[in-house]
């Protein structure tokens, strides 16, 4: 008997803001290990989606995960996402609660579509693409009518035939919706949790990975920056997030820490993580701390770091920027000088008298 624990927040929990880039003295909350299926993600990992609609109100749908397994308490991802291992024969259940976030009721459409693991990440198939997984997937209520803001449970049932091959597959559970109108376009909007199952005997395949020796530098347009090549060592797909640390800087100081994310990583797989920081950082030495982390699996590297000068091209522009000021005082000068010259001459001709006649 599987045991589960309740995961998420409330659906109706409200969507944040996009976020931008992380300033270099902030302390954000440590990430979830993951990214959403589709649309916005709420705190603690519900997904959304509003599409304006040219056929009507906007077509906005969430849907959240409300149960993991008590194995993976711990496990940041599982509590996002269907993250399990399983035996062939094995059925299990997950509830997910979904909310109609459209301002008119809308027919919500439940199902479970193919996705892949990749070089770009978790890419979704289009549409209602199948593939062995999905065919494994139910999901009841296929279809439920919600009035603006209501809220329903779902039930997910995945079951593993007896003679299913030992493997690693990827889906998503969709809820949709559609726009309303009679024209020939209509917009979709959908929101997903995503499925990482793992199938096999005995034990869940490990999960590992290693990062590189971190290296500082600059954008072109001089924007510091520190990276780090990342490789899959373990047999599980991975959802890298963590943050980056800058310590013993010139003049001691500190910066950190910033959020850092990396897509999703396949098996045997590699990326480079690549973390901006604030201009206004000195170029070093720093000492440099990364900390990563899929779930319950974490890795940490450290090393010293410098930036180096800030690129001829960006200096320039910095440059460029002063001479403008100069040269507008100058201009400002001349016009002024100028104008006083004319009111000068004008001021000598009406005082000068008038010819005898």
């Amino acid at each position: 008997m599987a045991f589960l624990v309740t995961a998420g927040a409330p659906a109706s929990a409200a969507v944040p803001a996009p976020a931008a880039r992380s300033p270099v003295i902030t302390e954000p909350a440590v990430p979830a290990a993951g990214r959403p299926a589709d649309g916005a993600t709420t705190p603690r990992g519900e997904t959304r989606s509003a599409t304006p609609s040219p056929s009507g109100p906007a077509t906005g749908v969430g849907i959240r995960l409300l149960d993991a397994p008590v194995n993976r308490r711990d496990d940041t991802r599982a509590h996002r996402y269907v993250v399990d291992h399983l035996k062939p024969g094995t059925t299990i259940t997950r509830r997910v609660l979904v909310e109609n976030t459209s301002e008119i009721p809308r027919n919500v459409s439940l199902y479970a579509a193919a996705a892949t693991v990749g070089d770009t990440g978790f890419e979704f198939a289009p549409d209602r693409t199948q593939n062995e997984l999905t065919s494994w997937i139910s999901v009841e209520p296929g279809e439920e009518a919600l009035a603006p803001g209501e809220e329903v449970e779902a039930l997910v049932t995945l079951a593993v035939p007896r003679r299913a091959e030992a493997g690693e597959r990827y889906a998503v559970i969709w809820a949709q919706v559609s726009g309303t109108g009679e024209g020939n376009v209509q917009n979709v909007g959908r929101a997903g949790v995503r499925v990482y199952l793992s199938v096999g005997p005995g034990g869940e395949p490990p999960s590992g990975f290693e990062i590189g020796p971190l290296r500082g530098g600059r954008e072109k347009d001089g924007t510091p920056f520190v990276s780090a090549e990342v490789r899959n060592t373990g047999q599980r797909a991975l959802d890298l997030a963590g943050e980056l640390w800058l310590s013993d800087g010139p003049g001691g100081l500190a910066a950190g820490p910033v959020r850092v994310e990396a897509q999703t990583l396949p098996l045997h797989g590699r990326t480079t993580v690549r973390v901006l920081l604030d201009r206004r950082l000195p170029d070093g030495p720093w000492a440099a701390r990364l900390a990563l982390a899929s779930g319950w699996t974490k890795r940490t590297a450290t090393g010293s770091v410098a930036f180096g000068a800030v690129p001829a091209a960006a200096a320039s522009d910095e440059d460029r920027s002063d001479q403008v000021v100069t040269g507008g005082l100058v201009t400002s000068g001349l016009v002024l000088a100028l104008f006083a010259v004319y009111a000068y001459r004008r001021r000598a001709r009406v005082r000068r008298p008038a010819p005898a006649t």
